[in-house]
């Protein structure tokens, strides 16, 4: 019956597509520059019309994404009366091009991320700088509070409130081992009164080595597209780092020779610069040696190079030959390039990224080629390599980057000083992303209560405290599990996992998973959806095996647990309080007289459904 259902409701949810989706860079992008850009962006707006960013076209309300029909951006491209008619003054748009922009709308109005019509005004630095810190006022001496005190009384902005210790506790063990706490932890929490307490729980939780491990696999995982099971595992074009990722979590691993064992690696880490040998004809942009260049800048400088791996890039500076100069440091044998999939007839030479960190000499050996790149990646004159790094673990601590999006890392961050004293901080402390982690959760900001998420587009973004985030896949499954008591008795990944439970974290992706965001892993994740979608809301409503989970939890709970202590232990477990009179209230009309198997899997489904329970707020 379930599946019925699910299969009614894909039907009518799910659009029918008849044809390849439109590409923005090569469809779309060159329409709107030819007949549109120079009177709708980077000032020149008439009409009060920007199509400088895909927010500012919507805002417009000259376009409903999904609807053409109902967009008045086609309905004046297709006026018949020239007076009337878009472009004025020059030729109609062609029958080809508006199909294109119908389509491109039709199908939700796709948008190269980052990419702006607006011209850039501020070019973002390469070498690390150390700032000069504001001075310490009253009590605030946490470098990070020094700065960010600062940036709001410029801009006039009044600090969010502490949080309580309940929500602090809950929030810095979701962030820095993935796990929620256990009831003595939150009760031993409370009851200090060390005035560093916050530091102590924080250091505490961080030396737990294989609940960090554990936790951040996820994370390095979707970055570095790592799985235990999947596409090209089975048939040899795909090698697993799992061993060597975990074992560099739980030793914490200096971060600078993290990077390097992935760009010049052993045989364990070697699966991540080799990506994957795709089975039958793949376009250019696709083969190995490409995918060496785009998943490197990605994960390590935050530059998209997948359009300059096509041809010169529509939404940054980068070139055809910077991508295919990366791609060639790894290459076997002399490398082609290839502009929009056809051969260009022009060999690609070895070279970094940047050249001033230094050359790639294209005659030598390829194990001496990443070789030097490696050294050139960490070479201390790199401050993109930090500032990355640091930006990507605000984003996870806060809700969001100091730069957004956190693959575009030439957008000017929010506070400059900020990103650039924890990447010289980073340096300076010996790589180790602990103490950066520790830096960042023992700050004012961390222990403050969340705001509502700002609307305002990345160049005008004010920060004004720390947002909430929904729990990760992982983290969701872990406490259900934990709660419940029925996690599975294996890991599947191939590593040598310290810790006394199972973590969702080192077991194949299950359709659960995969509904709360969990990625399939075959390219670099670095951000996972923030809002609930349909299907994760259909799957924690009906799906197989959450409903499944739900009842062994409740055949569990009814054999160990006494009925009348069963609320309480609950509500403690998943919300780390004692529930309120009316939900008591509640929790005895939900079990009845004598609680069944059906009634505590309600009660179960109810505090998970919670969003005092999937957020961390």
């Amino acid at each position: 019956m379930r599946r019925a259902a699910l299969l009614y409701v894909a039907c009518f949810v799910s659009p029918v597509v008849f044809a390849e989706p439109v590409d923005f860079a090569h469809d779309v992008l060159p329409i709107l520059k030819a007949h549109c850009a120079k009177c709708h962006t980077d000032g020149e707006y008439k009409g009060s019309f920007s199509l400088d960013t895909r927010e500012a076209l919507l805002a417009s309300e000259a376009v409903t994404a999904g609807n053409s029909g109902d967009s008045l951006l086609v309905q004046l491209l297709t006026e018949e009366d020239p007076a009337d008619r878009m472009p004025q003054k020059a030729d109609p748009l062609s029958e080809e091009d508006i199909a294109i922009l119908r389509a491109w709308i039709d199908e939700g109005l796709v948008w190269e991320e980052g990419f702006t019509f607006r011209q850039a005004t501020w070019s973002a630095p390469l070498k690390p700088r150390m700032p000069s810190l504001p001075p310490a006022s009253g009590a605030a001496t946490h470098p990070v509070d020094r700065i960010v005190l600062a940036y709001f009384r410029e801009r006039s902005v009044e600090p969010p409130p502490p949080l309580d210790d309940v929500a602090f506790v809950r929030r810095a063990y979701l962030d820095l081992i993935g796990l929620l706490p256990e009831p003595g932890e939150v009760d031993a929490y409370i009851s200090d009164r060390n005035s560093k307490k916050r530091e102590k729980l924080v250091a505490e939780l961080l030396a737990r080595d294989a609940d960090y491990a554990a936790h951040w696999m996820s994370f390095w995982n979707d970055l570095l597209r790592n799985d235990y099971a999947g596409t090209g595992y089975i048939d040899g074009g795909r090698k697993q780092i799992s061993s060597w990722l975990y074992d560099a979590l739980l030793t914490n691993q200096p971060y600078n020779r993290f990077v390097r064992d992935l760009i010049d690696p052993s045989e364990e880490s070697e699966g991540f610069i080799r990506g994957i040998q795709w089975r039958g004809n793949v376009n250019a942009s696709q083969v190995q040696e490409v995918q060496f260049a785009q998943n490197i800048t990605q994960v390590f400088l935050g530059e998209n190079m997948k359009c300059a791996s096509c041809h010169d890039s529509f939404i940054n500076d980068w070139k055809l030959a910077d991508a295919y100069g990366l791609a060639a440091i790894i290459a076997e044998q002399p490398l082609e390039m290839h502009r929009c999939d056809k051969p260009a007839g022009e060999m690609a030479r070895a070279r970094f990224l940047f050249p001033e960190l230094g050359d790639i000499d294209p005659a030598a050996p390829k194990e001496e080629r990443l070789k030097q790149a490696a050294a050139l990646m960490t070479s201390p004159d790199n401050g993109r390599l930090t500032r990355t790094i640091v930006n990507r673990l605000w984003r996870n601590l806060m809700g969001r980057g100091l730069v957004e999006p956190v693959d575009i890392m030439a957008n000017r961050p929010w506070s400059e000083d900020l990103l650039d004293f924890l990447a010289a901080d980073l340096a300076n402390n010996g790589y180790d992303l602990k103490k950066t982690l520790a830096l960042m959760a023992t700050s004012r900001p961390y222990a403050s209560r969340c705001v509502a998420p700002e609307d305002d587009p990345a160049e005008d973004f004010v920060f004004r405290g720390p947002v909430a985030k929904r729990m990760t896949a992982e983290q969701f499954v872990d406490a259900v599990w934990n709660i419940t008591g029925t996690g599975p008795e294996k890991i599947d990944a191939p590593v040598r996992a310290g810790s006394d439970r199972v973590r969702a974290s080192l077991v194949n992706s299950t359709l659960l998973m995969r509904a709360l965001g969990r990625p399939n892993r075959e390219q670099v994740v670095t951000t996972r959806p923030a809002e609930l979608s349909t299907l994760q809301a259909l799957e924690l409503n009906n799906g197989e095996e959450f409903v499944a989970l739900l009842h062994r939890g409740a055949e569990k709970l009814l054999e160990e647990k006494d009925p009348a202590e069963l609320v309480s232990d609950l509500y403690v477990k998943a919300l780390s309080r004692e529930p309120g009179p009316e939900e008591r209230a509640a929790t005895r009309e939900i079990l009845g007289d004598e609680p069944g198997l059906d009634r505590v899997a309600d009660l179960l489904w109810l505090l998970f459904a919670l969003p005092e329970f999937q957020i961390i707020r």
